[in-house]
């Protein structure tokens, strides 16, 4: 017989929702995953006693975090699932300033760049860290959800926090991040192949996520001839923030959202490009073709 939570009850929770989807979110990078995960916490509490829990929010961050922990080992363990995740939640903003109703939306945006780190980790790692460093959750709390003592939770956090720090993470995009998205775009709508070599990591990266999947491409040769291919409609892409981050965006005649253009740029040189087309991404994109 399923319980009922008192009125109380239901009212803590909804005090601790915003801070369970924060954590889930730093934990699992995607809006979606992070809601889901609360509402399993929500179907957790209800049936459990109300009496056997001491202290609902302690409580509660125990079942997040054991449950976002299921999340990330899943995702280890089909990483073609979780491909190209930094990107699931697609924030796109103007290029220009951002008015103030943008800044809450553009900053936790730029938080994204941490969240491209911390799928380095390891799932163990990046729940230790997060948890602890991001909202001084207790080792002893942690020690729980992994199944370890607290000393050993310790290591476990101290090891993430290396390297998080090891890694070059800008807070936001630089002129030199800016300069190779510039550059990539008038090499792009020119058809010019030695100017989009200049530009491109040898090993760079394209991913273009369709309806179908992520189709994957690797090389600045394979990549450059495919820029060249596409001229045309590079010229009608507009400069935008992806996720806090220099992009293009381009859209239909109807003013629907038609492909979505993030970049990595490191040293100068743009390492991975992901361009998304699926419909059923864009969708969710609230930034309306210019005029």
């Amino acid at each position: 017989m399923t319980a009922h939570p008192s009125g109380l009850v239901t009212e803590a929770f909804e005090a601790q929702r915003d801070r369970l989807r924060a954590v889930a979110y730093r934990v699992l990078g995607s809006h979606a995953d992070a809601e889901d995960v609360v509402q399993e916490a929500w179907m957790r509490l209800v049936r459990q006693d109300e009496a056997t829990i001491a202290n609902l929010a302690g409580w509660l961050t125990t079942v997040v975090g054991r449950i976002s922990l299921d999340v990330l080992r899943s995702r280890q363990a089909h990483p073609e699932a979780a491909y190209g995740q930094q990107y699931v939640d697609l924030v796109v903003t103007p290029a220009d300033d951002p008015a103030p109703d943008e800044q809450a939306v553009l900053a936790d945006s730029v938080g994204l760049a941490l969240l491209v780190v911390l799928d380095s980790l390891t799932p163990s790692e990046r729940l230790a860290f997060v948890l602890h460093d991001m909202f001084a959750v207790p080792f002893r709390d942690i020690a729980q959800i992994l199944g370890k003592t607290a000393d050993a939770t310790k290591m476990i956090a101290s090891r993430a926090r290396r390297k998080v720090q090891a890694t070059d993470r800008p807070a936001g995009p630089g002129r030199e991040h800016r300069e190779a998205v510039r550059a990539f775009r008038a090499a792009a709508v020119t058809g010019d192949f030695e100017a989009l070599l200049r530009v491109l990591d040898p090993d760079v990266e394209l991913t273009v996520d369709t309806p179908g999947g992520i189709v994957v491409t690797l090389g600045a040769t394979e990549v450059a001839a495919g820029a060249r291919m596409f001229s045309g409609e590079a010229a009608r892409h507009r400069p935008v923030l992806v996720n806090g981050i220099p992009g293009h965006m381009s859209w239909r005649a109807d003013g629907t959202p038609l492909s979505v253009i993030a970049f990595t740029v490191t040293e100068a040189r743009i390492t991975g490009i992901h361009i998304v087309v699926d419909p059923a991404k864009l969708a969710s994109i609230r930034l309306t073709a210019p005029a």
